[in-house]
């Protein structure tokens, strides 16, 4: 396979000509219903990504095509799909699709075929979550278990927060809730304090999530509950759980009541899927539900394997984004969910772009010459229309928008107002923001004025389900990834995270003596 950066390609220096043609209002004011019906691609389990309102046409869509065929976008997929070293940062293999079901070979490393472990990891804890549902499984005192809390920082809160509070209001209406689910992550102590504050600790079982055994805020929030547990008359092994990796201190440890398990071939911010996200949300909604986000995501990782730039939502997406960070130089997009159930997918989505795709040099650990990721930011609509709309539409820098819109709402419970219901008001708000942003509006007061040229993408389905929200997850997955591919990244290693830890455990055990005067002035100011 050939690796090369991304301005050495043919397409490159084609896409540099281009750009200055594509920075008026050109394909916008071309916008219409025609185009609208043309741009729709099949993103997997009824969802659609439709590209109508972006700055391009076939012209661009034809250099798009040749940049794919240049970088091997696919063929680089299928090498990860069959286990071929892709962090080249830690030289290892990247298999959080295999978590989803087999797409390409057999993969083994050290005489274990890691297809069958996951499969196995995931029937583990299945069988584990119904017999905490069915109360063969209890606390302590042996009170069932009501709500589920899990301890974790970064991919191990981010992803599984964000895919329990999707599906939260479904499952109680499709009858499928079974525990409620809690979360803490962050270090402070008033995170955890808050969060078990109204608790029956009697009934509350927590689930300990650190690959390593070893991340600093996960542990001290462990023990922060551990105290509050035997404060309470429990015994804390009979209230935990560990989701960890095999080799870890947390492994086969008598500790917790039982450990599933992931590898280092699971990133964390690519590990909602595995037992990180699977534990909490089989305890939640039930193992059947986590599978049908699963058959999801397996759908849309499927799909990205479509060598058809016009059939593959999640890689057009990626060069479209590419185009717009790399030639029409928008540093910025945000990741607009006109879905209440979605209101922490787009900081989950953060993490993912941002610490894959954050880099400054390439796989080989060569300075590149181009930008890379864009900032990503996100709130639900209509909130965000009330906060940030405005720079949107009226600021000096265009930032490109990832709006995602259902026809049904995920409750059916509504109310008519002024002819017409609430869904049906937050679906017409969608339909005007586009094309608002895309075609604007002239007026001789320039503080009425609207230039437009705002280019959005949406992606759309009938109603946010399981293998919905699967299927979305998954293509975010695959653009980040297909967009490391031509910017000739690893995208799955995070050695941005590293540094101030490092600089953390210094200040704790050098106790204003580090060596660096300004690191233990700004100690001694926050009273370290």
């Amino acid at each position: 396979m050939n690796y090369i950066n991304f301005d050495k390609t043919l397409a490159y220096a084609k896409l540099r000509e281009l750009a200055a043609n594509y920075r008026g209002k050109e394909v916008f004011n071309k916008l219409d219903g025609a185009r609208v019906r043309s741009c729709n691609v099949p993103a997997g389990a009824g969802l659609t990504y439709n590209y109508a309102a972006k700055n391009l046409d076939d012209t661009v869509l034809g250099v798009l095509r040749v940049l794919a065929h240049e970088q091997d976008l696919i063929g680089k997929y299928k090498l990860l799909l069959d286990g071929e070293v892709m962090n080249t940062g830690e030289n290892r293999k990247v298999l959080h699709h295999l978590l989803r079901g087999q797409l390409g070979k057999d993969v083994i490393y050290e005489g274990k075929n890691l297809g069958a472990f996951y499969k196995n990891e995931l029937e583990r804890f299945a069988v584990f979550a119904a017999d905490v549902h069915a109360g063969k499984v209890t606390g302590g005192t042996g009170k069932r278990f009501t709500t589920a809390v899990q301890i974790g920082i970064g991919g191990s809160d981010l992803g599984p927060r964000a895919l329990y509070l999707a599906l939260e209001s479904w499952a109680r209406k499709e009858g499928k809730a079974k525990l409620a689910a809690r979360f803490i992550s962050n270090v402070d102590p008033d995170d955890a304090a808050a969060v078990l504050a109204p608790l029956d600790l009697e009934s509350t079982l927590f689930i300990l999530v650190s690959k390593s055994g070893t991340t600093q805020e996960t542990l001290a929030n462990e023990l922060f509950v551990k105290d509050k547990l035997k404060k309470a008359g429990l015994n804390p092994a009979k209230h935990l759980l560990a989701v960890t990796s095999e080799t870890s201190p947390l492994a086969h440890n008598s500790d917790y009541l039982d450990s599933f398990y992931i590898d280092d071939f699971i990133g964390g911010r690519y590990s909602a899927t595995s037992g990180v996200g699977g534990v909490i949300l089989s305890l939640a909604f039930g193992a059947d539900v986590f599978k049908e986000i699963l058959n999801g995501a397996r759908e849309a990782d499927k799909a990205a394997l479509e060598p058809d730039l016009l059939k593959n939502a999640a890689l057009l997406d990626a060069l479209i984004g590419v185009w717009e960070r790399n030639f029409l130089n928008y540093p910025y997009t945000a990741v607009l969910p006109y879905s209440q159930a979605l209101s922490r997918f787009p900081a989950h989505l953060q993490q993912l772009d941002m610490e894959s795709n954050g880099k400054s040099v390439n796989r080989a650990g060569v300075k590149v010459d181009y930008a890379t990721g864009p900032v990503v930011f996100g709130e639900p609509g209509t909130n965000g229309q009330h906060s940030f709309y405005q720079l949107l539409h009226q600021g000096t820098d265009i930032a490109p928008l990832q709006f995602i819109g259902f026809a049904e709402s995920q409750l059916g419970e509504d109310v008519e107002v002024d002819g017409s219901v609430s869904q049906t008001k937050l679906k017409a708000n969608l339909a005007a923001q586009i094309i608002a942003f895309a075609k604007g509006k002239a007026s001789e007061n320039p503080n009425k004025n609207f230039e437009g040229g705002r280019p959005s993408s949406l992606i759309y389905g009938r109603r946010l389900t399981p293998a919905a929200l699967g299927a979305l997850l998954a293509h975010f997955e695959n653009k980040v990834m297909f967009q490391g591919f031509v910017w000739n990244l690893n995208s799955f290693d995070q050695e941005g995270v590293q540094l101030g830890k490092i600089l953390t455990k210094q200040v704790l055990t050098a106790k204003g003596a580090s060596g660096d005067s300004a690191l233990d002035e700004y100690s001694k100011l926050l009273g370290v």
